[in-house]
């Protein structure tokens, strides 16, 4: 259109239409993007200024405007009717390290500008063509083993569009192929799980014998305490326990390919829960979605599968069951989606599994619906205006006047649940308590699970009131977020032993819509970084807590989660989270002890190539090589040559390796 040809009064009018007329329109990249959708390690993307929180600066020179970000990074925008993509790329002044990095511009999987830069280097104009593309994605990388946490400068970003402006977007998962490496269970009897499990005296005792191998399958057991009973066609133990001690039994599982014993070692006192909890949880994938009917599919697919016969235990609704509190009790009843409580109860305990459910101390739940106090006596509550002010003790998300912890908890031991998450934040010991002495008059075994989260300083306190702390806060199917909540935990380690658990949160694989439960999806990590995720919580001794529907669950997750090799590294009865023996740029080696004199080594490789990973025995505490080594994934003994071990990792991935020492060399140093 040649403007010269129009009327004086027309051209003003033209130019701001200019935008709906496709003409084109420079668009600033920063406005634009949500930085909790950004794969991070260290520190979101910032708007204006750098991950320091100053000026943007490549080689003295600033930028007004532009993005920051902070290796490793990934950050992603829908392209729309973006033609052209502009910015000035460089390694900014605030970067301490002088060792190069890799930024790149990705377009779909493809790279359209990649360079290696360090700090110093002027800043690279950048001008690339992005029409009919997708997805945008800026990367800033180390190279190797290098950990520079290098800040990134991407200053004067902006596009040319035409149309439809570019919007935020999670970055798309990289291609990596979905490696099955557990086998199958034998045809033979394979007894699996914790061998050991408390209970309270008097209280309702259930275990589930886990157990794979051909069915038709028959189980018995020598030494049960008097007072319980099992049903050999189930493999499920019932009763009530008067005598509190120690009573050693021994369990069998036969079919028409054989037998197998295994020991189990039955506490009953005060203390629960000896082994993390294991099992499912609704929040991950249904959110404020969840129902009766949904929680019930998880439960049967839990069975259907046969995780059941790993060790998967627990059934646990989340946020969004609540409904109204109930005279002359007052205890919190349901809303419309759970019809009967009781009855699922009762279902989930037919099928060998447990009854988990959710609870804050405060008026309101993070879900927007009622929780454990009120300011008035009968606990009448009113769904509370937007926007939501949780975490800063602004009523109502904080605690009310008066607490229903005692009546809720009875309820809860009515309907027969075995399990509470109690979430808010901080979790302070006043409130802890009160719980903790409510659930304990119940007169039922709850696994008592802190939520979102325990602040480090009432650690000691919380650890001798709650059977699991969570260490952090929520988890994401993201790996920055992931590689995050990992680092956060080896100031808590010392924590940790039977009966209580650092918690660093659910597992994020398989399909997962984490809140809404409205667009359930793969999760966006990948195949190495679900190994590495499970591998860790295992090595961790964390619970284990699924966070996807069990019945849409495919081949590889299944994999994942029955894997009883790897589960025992888990629920190993002694209960010592594994140390972080070896910090060495992006390798991290982790040695945990296990109660058979063996140790549990985890491998990991935190680079964005595969690494090889080698370390001399010594150096993992050893004075001389083990005597026999495994690797657990793939269930296959490794050869022991040498004074260093040295294995292939891949990109974000890990081996994670089960070793036995030689006579007289029976620990690993601390």
């Amino acid at each position: 259109m040649n403007l010269r040809l129009l009327p004086l009064r027309l051209i003003p009018v033209l130019l701001l239409a200019a935008p709906l007329l496709g003409a084109p329109e420079t668009v600033p990249l920063a406005p634009l993007l949500n930085p909790r959708d950004s794969d991070y390690e260290h520190a979101r993307p910032t708007v204006d200024k750098n991950t320091a929180g100053r000026a943007l600066r490549v080689a003295g020179r600033e930028f007004a405007f532009g993005l920051g970000t902070q290796t490793d990074n990934r950050t992603a925008i829908e392209l729309k009717g973006a033609v052209r993509f502009q910015a000035f790329a460089g390694v900014d002044d605030a970067t301490e390290s002088t060792a190069p990095v890799a930024l790149e511009v990705q377009a779909d999987g493809r790279v359209l500008w990649r360079q290696e830069m360090k700090r110093g280097d002027a800043a690279v104009p950048l001008d690339l063509e992005v029409r009919g593309r997708h997805t945008l994605v800026l990367v800033c990388h180390d190279l190797g083993n290098a950990y520079t946490q290098a800040h990134v400068a991407w200053g004067e970003t902006r596009f040319i569009v035409e149309g439809e402006k570019p919007a935020s977007t999670v970055a798309p998962s990289l291609g990596e192929p979905a490696v099955i490496l557990t086998p199958m269970p034998p045809a033979t009897p394979r007894i699996n799980g914790a061998r050991v499990f408390g209970a309270r005296p008097g209280h309702p005792f259930l275990f589930q014998i886990p157990a794979t191998g051909e069915r038709p399958m028959r189980f018995s057991a020598d030494g049960l305490p008097a007072g319980l009973t099992l049903d050999a066609a189930t493999g499920r133990i019932t009763g009530h326990v008067a005598a509190g001690g120690t009573y050693r039994v021994t369990l069998r599982a036969t079919n028409a390919r054989g037998t197998d014993a295994q020991p189990l070692r039955i506490e009953i006192g005060e203390t629960i829960a000896l082994t993390p909890a294991m099992g499912w949880n609704s929040w991950n994938c249904w959110g404020v979605s969840v129902s009766q009917e949904k929680v019930l599919a998880s439960a049967r697919a839990l069975v259907a599968t046969g995780l059941v016969n790993h060790g998967w235990t627990y059934v646990n609704i989340d946020d969004a069951w609540q409904g109204h509190r109930r005279s002359p009790t007052h205890a919190l009843q349901p809303n419309e989606k759970f019809p009967d409580l009781g009855q699922l109860c009762a279902e989930i305990h037919a099928l060998g599994l447990k009854a988990g459910i959710y609870s804050t101390p405060w008026i309101t739940s993070y879900a927007s619906h009622p929780g454990g106090s009120a300011d008035n006596p009968a606990g009448d509550w009113v769904k509370p205006p937007t926007p939501k002010q949780p975490n800063r003790k602004i009523k109502p998300w904080h605690l009310g006047e008066f607490s229903f912890a005692e009546a809720d908890a009875r309820q809860w031991a009515e309907w027969g649940f075995d399990y509470l998450k109690y979430d808010w934040n901080p979790n302070e010991p006043p409130e802890t308590k009160v719980m903790a002495d409510a659930l304990r008059a119940s007169g039922r075994d709850i696994v008592y699970s802190l939520s979102n989260n325990a602040p480090i300083a009432h650690a000691a306190t919380l650890a001798t009131l709650a059977n699991s702390w969570r260490t952090t806060g929520d988890i994401r199917d993201i790996w920055g977020n992931l590689r995050n909540i990992w680092f956060q935990q080896e100031k808590w380690r010392e924590f940790a032993r039977p009966g209580h658990w650092n918690d660093p949160d659910m597992l994020v694989v398989g399909p997962v819509d984490i809140g809404s439960g409205k667009s359930i999806r793969p999760s966006r990590l990948t195949p190495n970084e679900q190994y590495t995720h499970v591998t860790l919580w295992c090595l961790l001794s964390a619970p284990l807590l699924i966070g996807c529907p069990v019945e849409k669950i495919d081949a590889f997750t299944l994999s994942l989660l029955s894997n009883d090799e790897v589960l025992a590294i888990d629920q190993d009865e002694l209960g010592r989270p594994a140390k972080q023996q070896i910090v060495d740029g992006r390798q991290q080696v982790y040695v945990k002890e296990l109660a058979d004199g063996s140790y549990a080594i985890g491998f990991f490789n935190l680079a964005q190539v595969p690494q090889t990973i080698s370390v001399p025995w010594e150096r993992l505490g050893f004075t001389q090589p083990p005597a026999r080594a495994r690797d657990l994934w793939r269930q296959q003994d490794v050869p022991v040559t040498g004074a260093t071990v040295s294995v292939e990792v891949g990109r974000h991935g890990t081996q994670l390796w089960r070793v036995w020492g030689r006579k007289g060399n029976e620990g690993v140093r601390e």
